[in-house]
């Protein structure tokens, strides 16, 4: 984590509605999600880290993502355990793990034990909660 974001980021609804897109905002502070395979990074492959598009906290690398052919950009590992928190959810009447940003509490998404080796995880992201910026040549 970034010195920058080790104090978490705190801001008024008013604020996040002001600097997000309609569908950031809903995706990210109100625990919404994006259709199955109409996210920006789902298909996407360059090398490059994945930043919260909240706070700007780096969150994945494009070293750790793989097609899990759920419709959401996937990764086996976040770049640091302390990049992302974890909280059960038992919305919609199933059980699962919420993952948020540890800068700013934005909801990313889930993590799930289906995933690849070494980990065994699939942390299933919404695209929109992510700003990807290449890796410099």
């Amino acid at each position: 984590m970034t010195d920058s974001i080790r104090s978490k980021v705190k801001k008024t609804d008013q604020q996040w509605q002001a600097e997000l897109t309609p569908e950031q905002y809903y995706i990210c502070r109100q625990k919404g999600t994006e259709r199955p395979g109409s996210g920006e990074y789902d298909q996407f492959d360059a090398p490059g880290q994945y930043h919260c598009v909240c706070c700007g906290e780096v969150l994945f690398d494009s070293a750790h993502k793989f097609d899990a052919g759920c419709g959401w950009p996937s990764f086996w590992q976040p770049v640091s355990e302390s990049a992302l928190n974890a909280y059960r959810d038992t919305s919609h009447g199933m059980i699962r793990t919420e993952v948020t940003c540890s800068g700013c509490e934005a909801h990313l998404g889930h993590v799930f034990d289906d995933g690849p080796e070494p980990t065994g995880l699939r942390y299933c992201i919404n695209s929109v909660a992510l700003r990807f910026v290449a890796r410099s040549a």
